[in-house]
């Protein structure tokens, strides 16, 4: 089984667009037939998306956390530094390896893996 498809729904698709960008996501901005405009990058074999809230929806879901192992661990942590991201684990080592965890704009724990 492979993860083909994640979408992550936010109240500012393009604030959260460049927090991701931070961490080395390529963007294109489409929409596909009647669906909103929104972001698409492709990591490895797996889609992700960021699209806006759905018109039930008020705030985004802040339950979801992701862990991406990133290349450059090193200088990605400076940038998110740099652009005020909010850590909530500086870079530590655990017994998954070198680890840290960001706040996305939306409050979602982000966990980052040096590769």
């Amino acid at each position: 089984m492979k993860i083909k498809l994640l979408v992550i729904r936010t109240g500012d698709i393009e604030k959260l667009a460049k927090f991701y960008e931070l961490l080395n996501f390529a963007f294109e901005y489409h929409k596909h037939g009647d669906s909103p405009y929104h972001y698409s990058a492709t990591v490895g074999e797996t889609v992700i998306e960021i699209y806006p809230l759905t018109k039930s929806q008020t705030e985004a879901d802040k339950s979801l956390r992701l862990g991406f192992e990133i290349d450059n661990f090193d200088t990605t942590i400076e940038l998110l530094k740099e652009n005020n991201i909010v850590f909530l684990s500086q870079p530590i080592s655990t017994e998954f390896g070198l680890m840290a965890i960001v706040i996305d704009p939306d409050g979602r724990k982000i966990e980052l893996y040096k590769k």
